[in-house]
């Protein structure tokens, strides 16, 4: 896979401000992360636009495809390019090369998903259409040598990577954490499950083996993010906020670990099956 090297926005921008507080009013320099259309063009055609924080767009376009089932891994994409447009709205491309194999596959879908977009449901046409059959995650022990501290140690760094969140306080985080907690990649995005493809692109670019670790994540457990995480084979996923009944249901078909309200003093285990 080769990939074009492109500078680009920093994910966030300065804006002039009046703050009202306690019937005083102050002119400031807020910072507010930037949020931009993307298109993902796949072989020359767009798939789909979706709303993100415009950094990393490499590994959240290589994400978006592995977790959404476009590819089956890494070696499916031959080339990656990001295209910047600046003007009155600002935007992006990410066009990636595919396998004609995959491609073809990725054409006959389009057929039956017209309008899909990152949530994962809305815009298809039918009941019928929803993808609620998880992969199973196969069980390589990584639980079993979790540390008893792991998550505490996570929730007590993730604001160290959380550098936009910082600026803007309005960004959500995915960070990619070893046995021990210990937070070895972290992406951020106005979006939870860009953030999520973004890490998940990383993994998959560094050829980082999705098995042998957990996922921390600064939003709650929803449907998209468990079926994401579960198709990449990552066998817990925790988060800061709550789960909702068809996350905690996916992640029990698919034998992923699920675990929220995660604070350094404690966490709800939603278990495996």
């Amino acid at each position: 896979m080769t990939q074009q090297e492109t500078e680009g926005p920093t994910g966030v921008i300065a804006c002039q401000v009046r703050r009202h507080r306690n019937g005083e009013i102050a002119t400031l320099t807020d910072q507010i992360g930037q949020e931009w259309p993307v298109a993902l063009v796949f072989n020359g055609i767009s798939h789909a636009v979706m709303m993100a924080t415009p950094c990393d767009l490499d590994a959240f376009a290589v994400g978006f495809a592995v977790s959404e089932g476009i590819v089956a891994n890494g070696r499916e994409i031959q080339d990656i390019e990001v295209v910047l447009h600046d003007g009155e709205l600002p935007h992006a491309e990410v066009h990636l090369t595919v396998l004609q194999q995959v491609f073809a596959q990725l054409k006959e879908k389009r057929r039956a998903l017209a309008g899909r977009t990152g949530c994962g449901v809305c815009g298809i046409e039918s009941i019928g259409l929803l993808d609620l059959t998880p992969e199973r995650i196969p069980d390589t022990g990584f639980l079993t040598r979790l540390a008893p501290d792991a998550l505490a140690h996570a929730a007590r760094h993730l604001p160290a990577h959380q550098a936009l969140t910082k600026l803007t306080g309005g960004l959500h985080a995915a960070a990619w954490c070893d046995a021990s907690g210990a937070i070895q990649y972290a992406f951020e995005d106005v979006g939870r499950h860009n953030a999520l493809d973004k890490l998940i692109g990383h993994l998959v670019l560094k050829r980082i083996n999705t098995h042998e670790g957990f996922v921390f994540l600064s939003s709650r457990a929803s449907y998209e993010l468990v079926r994401k995480a579960a198709r990449v084979g990552i066998p817990m996923l925790a988060t800061i906020s709550a789960p909702s009944s068809l996350a905690l249901a996916l992640a029990r078909q698919a034998g992923l670990r699920l675990v929220s309200f995660c604070r350094e003093n404690g966490y709800v285990d939603y278990g495996t099956v």
